[in-house]
């Protein structure tokens, strides 16, 4: 798979074609098809079902007022002739609730299909694909979906009367028993989800550090963290290779480099010391306590879904860009079944934004 950034998206987004060439679409291609937006509170994912993906940084609570044009002009350079999408970003705090949120999106992406001309549906948590008058009429069904699609995607990968989902993402995890022909949740709202374990509010990358632990060790000694968002678990993955480096990406939590030395002073910075006065092998040796809280996390919640069924999963299928991360809680948890990884089964980048991809599918019809 070779990848490039896209010449039409802001600094740190990238559109992957699965086929070869990289880039947007070239003005021959056919107009038409299918464009699956996965709507988030700190990144845009979008997804034709075909191999093509796109995701960039795009911290919704600062810039809701720009998701109309980015959203139209992503849109405008795959050119197609159905949008639909699914969302989580309606939880951003520039929205006083839950209705606002998905009325503020939903009226971005009606921006988008209009300056198009496409067609476009809203997933919801029942499985439908509905008109967008519908989902703002209904709104905490459409808030929050994109973990549906996925567990159904997930489904068809495993094909399996007993499986699990566990996609690690940016900022959450979610874990999620599925069979044959569907998701088995035992709720399907954010709070209720969080509740039974299937939500778990911590994630591979913007995780504050600070939230995880209360200190570091060090040369020996336990170093206190100040409260404030100088390091994130990103960094802690970075150092521990769970992440791979880049550093033309400022999505950090001081914007320097995605770096490993940039991690070194995140880190650093989180204690309240000088770069200098913590050396690679230090961080490193560090990183590992706030990874261990989150494989804990992840590994406890693992449990409490699966002691509700009584029964060992027959496949586990990982999703999202926390591979490490889900395999040690996988292991800690106890779950020995076989272990279909997204990310090797259809690469990173459709893995990263599978649940645009899986709203892709359904939209075609080649996703039950």
């Amino acid at each position: 798979m070779v990848f490039s950034p896209s010449t039409a998206a802001p600094l740190g987004a990238v559109t992957w074609n699965m086929g070869g060439a990289m880039g947007h679409q070239r003005r021959d291609q056919p107009v038409g098809g299918v464009l699956a937006f996965d709507v988030g509170g700190a990144n845009l994912k979008a997804a034709d079902g075909r191999g093509r993906v796109h995701a960039e940084t795009f911290e919704l609570w600062r810039r809701s007022d720009e998701l109309a044009d980015r959203l139209t002009a992503i849109a405008a350079a795959w050119r197609p002739g159905r949008i639909v999408a699914t969302m989580t970003g309606e939880i951003a705090d520039c929205y006083p609730d839950r209705p606002a949120g998905v009325a503020s999106i939903v009226a971005a992406l009606q921006t988008a299909a209009s300056a198009v001309e496409a067609e476009l549906g809203i997933y919801l948590v029942d499985g439908r694909l509905v008109a967008p008058e519908i989902a703002i009429a209904d709104p905490l069904a459409a808030a929050a979906s994109n973990w549906h699609v996925l567990a159904r995607l997930a489904a068809a990968v495993a094909e399996c009367d007993r499986g699990l989902l566990v996609d690690v993402g940016s900022t959450t995890t979610d874990i999620l028993r599925f069979d044959q022909r569907r998701p088995l949740p035992l709720a399907t709202d954010d709070a209720g989800r969080m509740a039974s374990g299937e939500l778990v509010y911590t994630g591979i990358e913007r995780t504050p550090l600070a939230a995880l632990v209360r200190s570091l060790p060090l040369a020996g000694c336990r170093r206190p963290l100040a409260a404030e968002l100088y390091a994130r678990a990103q960094d802690a993955w970075l150092l521990l290779g769970g992440l791979p480096e880049n550093a033309a990406s400022g999505d950090t939590a001081d914007g320097r480099p995605a770096t490993r030395e940039g991690a070194r002073g995140r880190l650093a910075h989180q204690m309240l010391l000088e770069p200098a006065a913590v050396s690679l092998d230090q961080a490193t040796r560090a990183a590992e306590r706030p990874a261990a809280v989150q494989v804990r996390l992840v590994a406890r919640a693992i449990r409490r879904v699966l002691a509700r069924e009584g029964r060992a999963p027959e496949r586990v299928v990982l999703s999202g860009h926390g591979t490490m991360l889900a395999t040690r809680a996988l292991e800690q948890a106890g779950v020995s079944a076989p272990v279909i990884c997204l990310e090797e089964r259809l690469g990173g980048a459709i893995s990263r934004a599978a649940p645009a991809h899986a709203l892709a599918l359904v939209a075609l019809g080649e996703l039950r």
